[in-house]
């Protein structure tokens, strides 16, 4: 063609310099958890853009590598964007950490693309990605959506939610409401052990999370050992907008918001890890 873009560019430097991008990065197995835990994180990665400026996804994955999660939620993610240099950032993650994964792309710029992954080194099954609603009377807001997984761990399935609500408190109502319905947790399949994750642009005693706790339990709340702190900005997080929410047939063993140097130039939020132990597979219910 008579043009490149910054992705072809990107690829051919790799290939040029005889590297690839699926080299892994070690995750450190330094945690010591009872056999039925399972370690979830949310993470809004900001494109892979550090406070530094820089675009770097090895970073990212080096931040979730040190954290050691079996699922992980990750919002704002570009792929072929000139921002971040073309990358597909989702699946380099991905190979990075030796993880499958479904990005789904909430918004689209011709060939440009921005969204939100879940992965994990778990098997994993997409029930459905999809979008959320905007508001009539205000076209020009930022596209959002959500993707529902099923993860089988230690044969047993856990439906996992992962989503990016939007900046206007009308739109969030509407977008909350709908993850709410019988499009998302109400969904057929999503039955039994539910994750809620994701950055919900909401604090804890917003409409948004007062209803959505309704439903599900607050993973920050629910240890009475840990006082709940905030994710945003990573460099003085005050503010406690990227949540996990889980059913009641998870117990919350451990909460951790990893903040060393590294977790704060990495992205403008921090991550948010909860320790969950699943019920043994008789004491399942049907009720979120």
């Amino acid at each position: 063609s008579r043009y490149m873009r910054p992705h072809d560019l990107y690829q051919a430097a790799l290939q040029y310099m005889r590297r690839t991008t699926s080299q892994p990065v070690s995750r450190d197995k330094v945690r010591a958890t009872s056999g039925n835990d399972l370690r979830v994180m949310t993470y809004n990665v900001h494109s892979c853009i550090g406070l530094d400026g820089k675009v770097d996804v090895e970073r990212i994955a080096r931040v979730i590598a040190q954290a050691n999660p079996d699922i992980v939620a990750l919002q704002e993610l570009d792929l072929g964007r000139n921002r971040s240099l073309g990358m597909d950032q989702a699946r380099l993650i991905a190979r990075k950490l030796e993880m499958e994964f479904h990005f789904h792309p909430a918004m689209h710029l011709e060939e440009e693309q921005y969204g939100d992954a879940i992965l994990t080194h778990l098997p994993l099954r997409l029930i459905k990605a999809g979008p959320l609603p905007g508001l009539a009377d205000k076209p020009g807001l930022e596209p959002r959506g959500a993707i529902l997984a099923e993860v089988t761990y230690q044969g047993q399935q856990v439906q996992v939610i992962n989503t990016h609500l939007g900046l206007n408190s009308r739109e969030r109502l509407a977008q909350i409401d709908s993850l709410l319905s019988e499009d998302w947790l109400g969904h057929p399949e999503c039955r039994g052990p539910v994750i809620f994750c994701g950055d919900l642009n909401a604090p804890p005693n917003s409409a948004v999370c007062q209803r959505l706790g309704a439903r599900l339990q607050d993973a920050q709340a629910a240890l009475a050992s840990h006082r709940p702190a905030g994710t945003f900005p990573s460099r003085f997080a005050a503010a406690r907008i990227d949540h996990i929410f889980v059913s009641s047939q998870l117990a919350v063993t451990a909460v951790e918001i990893p903040s060393s140097d590294l977790v704060k130039r990495a992205s403008d939020h921090l991550p948010l890890l909860v320790q969950l132990r699943l019920p043994q597979p008789e004491t399942y219910s049907t009720d979120a």
